[in-house]
């Protein structure tokens, strides 16, 4: 009989709030709960209508007021205390860096932490402050820990702050779900439908995959974005979107998209693009639950963001912002498609919900043993 584990978790962002790292939170959090095991999450009241406490699917959730934000950041001295004093009765805490409080989270029992990826902002001398700040709590936090779980080998050996994880490290993927089957209701025709889904921020280079897109002489193409540009901390660059959109009718940006119009997106497409830019995108969880649906990716050739085409075969790795390799990428799936199929069992063996999730409980109750 598994042995019940009382298990803390901790980050800035949680439910409802979507990002990859909340979304990896959020998953492990229910999916442990669903299991037997005690859940409570500590983390910001980001949303001032959010209730304060309450149960998520089975996951205790105690919001910390904010009393300042900076950047994508927020500042929530409550955080700390009620993080330290609930870990004292957990049985394993489990932080999600970066996180700029993380530093003053250590001490307090068995610490498993889950390091998502380096931070990355734009130039400037207050960026660089953040980011010296928020690299010295994490590489204070890596070094205390227990255990580090990062999403691929490849990723956390390219991290900046590797020296303060190595020997420690268990490489977890993230829990990708697979979506219900959709309906194609986005697409418009027999042409190419090349998507995204994500935040519409810097960091995704959209600008690139737009200019690609609009180089293909293929008047049928479709290019879907879904994604939120409203409620994005550190501020969306849709406007810069569309400024290279520049009218092209061939361009759907489509917003935020509920679960259901996700599946019915995945549906609607050809090829999905993950055309990262930078170090701030380390996986990328989106491009498996396409490739779950049988939708061959392309992705930028950036540590981590590449790994999934590389263990599964299932699409092309391509050199970031290189807009004529991205429409070279574009033209070359179109022509030569892999099999949906094969792709699809690969993504699911290696990155289904439920083997994920016993990487995790494993290591919670190896850690927690050791009390």
């Amino acid at each position: 009989m598994t042995p019940t584990l009382d298990l803390l978790v901790a980050l800035d962002y949680y439910a409802p709030y979507v990002s990859g790292l909340t979304n990896v939170a959020r998953d492990v959090a229910e999916g442990l709960a669903a299991r037997g095991h005690r859940v409570r999450v500590v983390t910001s009241r980001h949303d001032r209508d959010l209730p304060e406490r309450e149960e998520l699917r089975g996951v205790e959730v105690d919001r910390a007021p904010v009393v300042a934000r900076l950047g994508k950041g927020v500042l929530s001295p409550a955080l700390v205390g009620r993080v330290r004093a609930a870990a004292r009765t957990a049985s394993v805490t489990n932080l999600h860096l970066p996180m700029p409080e993380s530093g003053l989270l250590t001490g307090a029992g068995r610490l498993v932490t889950t390091y998502h990826c380096d931070v990355s902002l734009p130039p400037g001398a207050l960026n660089r402050v953040q980011t010296l700040g928020v690299d010295a709590a994490s590489r204070r936090t890596l070094r205390r820990s227990d255990r580090v779980v990062v999403s691929s080998d490849d990723y956390a050996r390219h991290s900046r702050l590797w020296p303060a994880m190595a020997g420690r490290t268990a490489a977890i993927p993230p829990p990708c779900r697979e979506r219900p089957a959709g309906t194609p209701r986005f697409r418009e025709g027999d042409g190419l439908h090349v998507g995204f889904l994500g935040r519409i921020v810097e960091e995704k280079g959209l600008q690139h995959l737009v200019r690609a897109f609009r180089a293909l002489d293929d008047p049928d193409a479709r290019l879907l974005i879904g994604g939120d540009f409203a409620e994005v901390a550190g501020g969306s660059v849709v406007e810069e979107v569309r400024r290279v959109v520049d009218g092209d009718p061939r361009v759907r940006l489509l917003g935020f998209l509920t679960d259901d119009g996700i599946a019915d997106l995945y549906a609607s497409l050809d090829v999905f693009t993950l055309p990262s830019v930078n170090a701030f995108e380390a996986f990328g969880i989106v491009q498996v639950e396409a490739m779950m649906a049988g939708v061959p990716v392309l992705a930028s050739d950036l540590p981590g963001v590449r790994t999934p085409v590389q263990e599964t075969g299932f699409g092309v790795v391509v050199p970031p912002r290189d807009v004529g390799a991205i429409a070279d990428g574009l033209r070359r799936l179109a022509a030569e498609p892999p099999d949906p199929e094969r792709g699809r069992a690969r993504a699911r063996e290696r990155y289904a919900l439920g083997t994920v999730l016993d990487a995790y409980e494993a290591l919670f109750l190896e850690v927690a043993g050791r009390a």
